[in-house]
């Protein structure tokens, strides 16, 4: 009897030590799966993404493109203007087109378009960097000076700033330049302008028609950042001078002679 429960009990732990080897097989089986599986999936997933940001494409085109780099060599009177950068916001300007609405193909020179802010730079920087998806609400400058002559970069010049919509400007030759880029608006300036702002001194909202001018250094650097492109004087103008809508009057109270002066001290612009 003894006999007979012993060999029960031996087959018994020899199933039970079957199984517990199959069973342990099997997770081994199902843990290596698991790691080639995790393996993969980590793998993946620490694959480097890049973010898909919003870009603006540049092309090429006929302007005469002022240089702006720092390293390009400026004929120095001896001032150096402190400088940063400001990205606009990429629905606040566009790329230059070669051809209006029509086709016809487009070769106008850059001409400078002054202004001011009105506010304080930092409250038009804020502005351009918002995000408008509204055609309408879109707008920009390529340079803002600050009152203490820093020059702001915000639209790379090879680029379209929106810093005037209905205008027009008249060349020394009295031929009306302007360019249709979409059907919904009217010509502007805006395909071929170079669009530079002064910082409005403090408390100017409310000061009418005139203000306190602008600022020594505005001047100097304004003069700066002119003398290294090859734009003539004759296409240096304002925003109230190119704007059809007789409702612009900025820059207030500058001096034109001012500038200038300064400007034809240097030595590949003196008149």
């Amino acid at each position: 009897m003894i006999d007979k429960f012993r060999w029960i009990l031996r087959s018994l732990l020899g199933r039970l030590f079957v199984l517990t080897l199959v069973s342990a097989l099997l997770m081994i089986s199902v843990s290596q799966g698991a790691f080639a599986r995790a393996r993969v999936l980590f793998s993946l997933r620490s694959e480097p993404v890049e973010a898909e940001l919003p870009t603006v494409e540049a092309i090429p085109n006929p302007f005469k493109n002022p240089a702006l780099l720092p390293a390009v060599p400026n004929p120095s009177i001896g001032y150096d203007p402190p400088q940063r950068t400001a990205m606009a916001d990429p629905s606040n300007y566009d790329r230059r087109v070669l051809q209006d609405v029509d086709g016809n193909l487009l070769t106008n020179p850059l001409v400078v378009v002054l202004h001011e802010t009105v506010g304080t730079a930092q409250s038009a920087i804020y502005l351009f960097q918002t995000h408008h998806p509204d055609d309408w609400d879109q707008v920009s400058y390529h340079v803002i000076i600050e009152r203490d002559g820093t020059v702001v970069y915000i639209v790379p010049i090879e680029m379209r700033a929106f810093g005037a919509g209905n205008s027009v400007f008249v060349n020394a030759n009295g031929r009306v330049e302007g360019v249709r880029t979409n059907p919904d608006f009217p010509p502007s300036v805006n395909n071929f302008a170079y669009h530079i702002s002064l910082e409005s001194p403090p408390g100017s909202w409310e000061s009418g028609p005139t203000h306190r001018g602008y600022t020594e250094e505005q001047y100097q650097s304004l003069a700066w950042l002119l003398a290294r492109t090859d734009i003539p004087d004759d296409r240096i103008t304002t925003h109230e001078a190119v704007d059809r809508t007789e409702s612009r009057i900025d820059p207030r109270s500058f001096d034109r002679q001012r500038f200038l002066a300064i400007l034809h001290q240097y030595p590949n612009r003196r008149a």
